[in-house]
C-alpha cells in the first residue's frame, strides 16, 4: 500500500467530529504564553508573511482562533472595483473551474459531484445554476481566511448542510467521491445584478467553525437534518452586502465554491487550476 492510501484509509478511520471538537477548544483557549508559542511555530511551519497583518505581534492574538482569522492591512488587498468583474472572494489556489454540466460539478479528474446535493438537496435552489459555472478554491493554512463579495449581493437563503469533516486537500479530492458534497457546509445564495450566485463554506478536519458576517457562528442543533433560513431583500432583517465586504470566515481553513447561472460571466483566461488567488483580484468578466 503506497503513501497516498495510507492517508485515504487513516481519513476514513479518523473520528474527525471529535478531533474538530478537540482542536476547536484549543484553539479558541485563551492560554497566554503557550497560545503566542503555538501561533509562533504556525508562522514558522507555514511560512507566514505577518507583514500583511494588522497586528504583526504573534503576541497581540489571545487566542489561536484570533490569529487564523487575523485582518491584514488597509488597502493591502487592492479590490477591482469594475463593476464587469467578478473579484476573487478570498486568498487561495483554484482546485478546479468550469462549467456545470447537467447539473454536475468537477471534483478532480474522474470524480464528479450534484450541484443540487451540494446546495442542500433542494431542486428548487439548484436549478438557477444549471448550465452555469463553478470555482472551487482551496485555502491552504498559511492563507488569509475571511470570505469576501466577489460583487454586490443580497443575501436570499442560508443553509446548513451536515455532514463529515475530511481533509479538503488536493490529495483527498483525488480520493474521497463527492467530497465537497459530503463534508458539512454552509450555503449562502445571493441575488446579484448578474443574477443568482451562491457562496458554499465547505468545512474540513479540524476546522472548527464558520461563521458568517449576520449569523455569527453557525451551529444548528446537532444531527442529520439540513437548515435553511430565507431572508427578506428590503427591511430590517435584509443582509446587503458590496463588491470587497467581508460575508464570512473559516476558523482553521477550507475550500469556498462558487457558482452563478448560465451566460452570466466567464472566467479571465488567466483561471486555471492550480492558479493562486488573491481576494479582490479580478476573476471572471460579465458577458456583454
Amino acid at each position: 500500500m503506497n503513501l497516498d492510501k495510507v492517508k485515504i484509509a487513516f481519513q476514513y478511520a479518523l473520528p474527525k467530529h471529535g478531533v474538530s471538537r478537540l482542536v476547536g477548544k484549543i484553539a479558541a483557549a485563551k492560554a497566554g504564553k503557550f497560545t503566542t508559542s503555538l501561533i509562533k511555530l504556525f508562522i514558522k511551519q507555514y511560512k507566514i508573511d505577518m507583514s500583511e497583518a494588522q497586528h504583526e505581534d504573534p503576541s497581540h492574538y489571545q487566542s489561536f482562533n484570533e490569529f487564523f482569522t487575523r485582518p491584514l492591512k488597509a488597502g493591502i488587498r487592492p479590490l477591482c472595483e469594475d463593476d464587469n468583474i467578478i473579484a476573487h472572494p478570498v486568498d487561495g489556489a483554484i482546485s478546479q473551474l468550469g462549467d456545470i454540466n447537467e447539473g454536475q460539478l468537477l471534483q478532480a479528474k474522474g470524480h464528479h459531484y450534484s450541484v443540487q446535493t451540494l446546495l442542500g438537496g433542494n431542486q428548487a435552489d439548484a436549478e438557477p445554476f444549471l448550465g452555469g459555472k463553478f470555482a472551487t478554491i482551496y485555502l491552504a493554512p498559511k492563507d488569509y481566511h475571511r470570505i469576501h463579495m466577489p460583487v454586490d449581493g443580497t443575501l436570499k437563503r442560508m443553509i446548513y448542510v451536515p455532514g463529515d469533516l475530511f481533509s479538503v486537500n488536493p490529495l483527498t479530492a483525488q480520493n474521497v467521491p463527492n467530497l465537497f458534497a459530503r463534508n458539512e457546509r454552509v450555503v449562502a445564495i445571493f441575488d446579484t445584478d448578474i443574477g443568482p450566485l451562491a457562496m458554499v463554506l465547505v468545512g474540513a478536519t479540524i476546522v472548527a467553525s464558520i461563521e458568517t458576517v449576520w449569523a455569527g457562528t453557525v451551529t444548528p442543533p446537532a444531527g442529520k437534518d439540513v437548515f435553511s433560513w430565507d431572508y427578506p431583500s428590503e427591511g430590517n432583517r435584509a443582509v446587503k452586502l458590496k463588491k470587497g465586504e467581508e460575508m464570512g470566515r473559516f476558523k482553521l481553513g477550507s475550500t469556498v465554491i462558487l457558482a452563478w447561472g448560465a451566460n452570466q460571466a466567464d472566467f479571465l483566461d488567466d483561471q486555471v487550476p492550480e492558479a493562486t488567488t488573491r481576494m479582490g483580484t479580478a476573476f471572471a468578466k460579465l458577458r456583454d
